[in-house]
């Protein structure tokens, strides 16, 4: 064999050893991230299911103080009953939601 040859296989050695160590880094590092994500997932929804609690206990207390200032006008008015009974609706999926949501966790 002569130096060309050698310096060919040094040189197809060394880019592949580098190459390798390259993908085996990168494959660690794409595994770490994936380790990562489902906390962050739960975190995330950890937050939204809170948010969503607070919202329904904000929309809750708004229709219980409409309800107790105007009980008369709502019971004339069919379309303000029907936006209640649609919030009541919403509240009881959330209620429902909730309680899957803690029998998961």
């Amino acid at each position: 064999m002569t130096n060309s040859d050698y310096l060919l296989k040094a040189a197809i050695k060394k880019v592949t050893e580098k190459l390798n160590k390259i993908v085996v880094e990168k494959i660690e590092e794409a595994s770490n991230i994936a380790q990562d994500v489902p906390e962050k997932i739960k975190k995330e929804f950890d937050t939204l299911k809170d948010a969503i609690i607070e919202e329904a206990a904000r929309m809750e207390n708004e229709v219980s103080n409409s309800r107790n200032v105007d009980t008369s006008e709502s019971n004339q008015d069919p379309y303000l009953s029907d936006v209640l009974k649609e919030i009541e609706d919403i509240k009881v999926k959330i209620d429902h939601f909730n309680g899957k949501m803690n029998n998961k966790i």
